[in-house]
């Protein structure tokens, strides 16, 4: 929800320490961190011994849908045999089955997308903070607005919406009391004319948060 990137060094080491199976569910990874889009386990140079067991999804980045589990032979023979809801599920259309391998070529050889991405971010960024917004620390695609008060984060989410940009307020219990949040999910299909729209309507309704106050009572400065 944060945007925030996992110590995976540091859990990986700490499951060998205690003999544990660490299980990585890395849907907003695939497509846009490491290599070639290769996610969290090719950024952090991490190989099968440390994640023994890695989850994607085909429905974030590469635009189509399903999931995958990558595991060791004997792992992915033992959920063959006893996941119920492989067993009982049907197969995927071949036709998603293509684009999805369109996807994953377009990922390996088409870093510029990767490239357009992250200066949208540290664009985003230097501009939103400096018309007053709190941002979470985040250097990845989803970038939250942090707000505080949830009324004051749905009247934020409803004025942009007014001026056409779909943008969800994010509040509890979903997060913590006291910290409702926007979440701004960039894609490498945003050109910078669409940030630009963005950053004109913040400007525009950034009055709407004067005086708010966070659900503790704390004011959100």
């Amino acid at each position: 929800m944060d945007g925030d990137l996992a110590p995976l060094g540091q859990l990986a080491a700490s499951a060998q320490r205690h003999d544990a199976v660490l299980i990585v569910d890395d849907a907003h990874g695939f497509g846009i961190l490491g290599q070639g889009g290769r996610g969290i386990a090719d950024h952090y140079s991490l190989g099968s011994h440390e994640l023994p067991l890695l989850i994607g999804t085909l429905g974030k980045a590469f635009g189509t849908a399903g999931a995958f589990v990558a595991g060791s032979r004997i792992l992915i023979d033992y959920l063959i045999q006893f996941a119920r809801t492989y067993i009982y599920t049907t197969a995927m259309p071949p036709a998603i089955a293509a684009a999805s391998l369109v996807s994953l070529q377009l990922s390996e050889t088409e870093d510029w997308r990767r490239q357009h991405l992250r200066q949208l971010i540290k664009q985003f960024r230097a501009e939103a903070q400096a018309l007053g917004y709190t941002l979470m620390p985040s250097e990845t695609a989803i970038q939250p607005i942090l707000i505080g008060d949830s009324r004051q984060a749905m009247r934020l989410s409803a004025a942009l919406q007014a001026r056409g940009i779909a943008i969800s307020a994010i509040r509890p219990p979903t997060v913590p009391e006291g910290s409702a949040r926007l979440r701004v999910t960039l894609s490498a299909g945003h050109s910078e004319d669409d940030l630009a729209r963005l950053i004109e309507a913040l400007a525009a309704e950034r009055p709407l948060l004067a005086g708010a106050r966070t659900e503790t009572g704390a004011r959100n400065e």
